[in-house]
């Protein structure tokens, strides 16, 4: 895929995102006034207290933690995560209002925490975050280094419910948890189905005809890795593999074709770099 391409997958990956957590926000958990933290909990804030439109709090309070990111770290930091905060505030201001789950606060809280998850996994997929408070903690790392960002993140989103709490009372914020924890798996997911593999681990006397199958007919790279038995004090050749979780079902099928009584070992593998995978590391800015 070429650069130009992969460019306009990611900015299509942003904005469709960027409009999924902002119907989220709008047509879910504002209407049940559910704070999940972030810029955008702090909106549906200000909605309730001064009658602040959710779009324009969004706006104003993510230019001055653009313009010190910008001067302290220059424009390859804030690179995409200005489109993305554009497009969010863009988003709150143009979809309609439309009452979905009204008073039902389990529905609100999953369906709410579904989506807004799903819209912040293909975000961050896209190699950015929507602003708010990811940036507002890079920011303050800057002068406490001894705290990571998602500790410093923490504190600032869990601030923001506790408004939350004191502003619309604890049972809302009660749900929002539910809503959080249904955005962070959400989100894990789906970043880990874009990036999972399988590595598979074979040790047979018909080492070469298995690999050159798996070579030939699934188009994979097969390592073979030198091993002894500790038991048998017998030399072995252990062949290591990495492929799609799908193709994990013809590596079996392999295995057993040549030699059923094969060990055989199957683990997961979280990103994988190179040929046929993962081509460049992705970049949050």
């Amino acid at each position: 895929m070429t650069e130009k391409k992969q460019q306009i997958r990611d900015y299509l990956a942003i904005t469709v995102g960027t409009i999924l957590i902002a119907f989220a926000i709008k047509n879910i958990f504002d209407p049940v006034s559910m704070v999940t933290g972030g810029i955008s909990g702090a909106a549906i804030i200000l909605k309730e207290l001064w009658q602040v439109p959710l779009w324009l709090t969004n706006t104003v309070l993510n230019i001055p933690l653009f313009l010190a990111a910008f001067r302290m770290m220059g424009w390859q930091f804030i690179g995409r995560t200005l489109y993305s905060t554009a497009m969010l505030s863009a988003a709150l201001y143009v979809l309609p209002e439309m009452g979905l789950v009204k008073e039902d606060m389990i529905l609100s809280a999953l369906f709410g925490g579904v989506l807004s998850g799903v819209g912040t996994g293909l975000v961050f997929l896209g190699g950015c975050t929507t602003g708010g408070t990811d940036m507002l903690a890079v920011l303050i790392r800057g002068r406490l280094r001894h705290y990571s960002s998602a500790q410093i993140m923490q504190v600032l989103d869990g601030g923001i419910v506790a408004a939350g709490a004191l502003v619309f009372g604890i049972r809302p914020s009660l749900y929002a948890m539910i809503a959080i924890v249904c955005v962070s798996r959400v989100t894990d997911r789906l970043i880990e189905g874009m990036k999972f593999s399988k590595e598979a681990w074979i040790i047979s006397k018909q080492d070469k005809e298995i690999a050159e199958a798996v070579m030939e007919r699934l188009g994979r790279g097969v390592t073979s890795i030198k091993a002894v038995g500790m038991y048998s004090k017998e030399e072995k050749n252990l062949l290591f593999c990495v492929v799609s979780p799908k193709e994990i079902v013809k590596i079996k099928s392999i295995v057993r074709e040549f030699d059923p009584h094969a060990f055989f070992v199957v683990s997961d593998a979280r990103e994988v770099f190179g040929e046929g995978f993962i081509e460049k590391e992705d970049r949050i800015t």
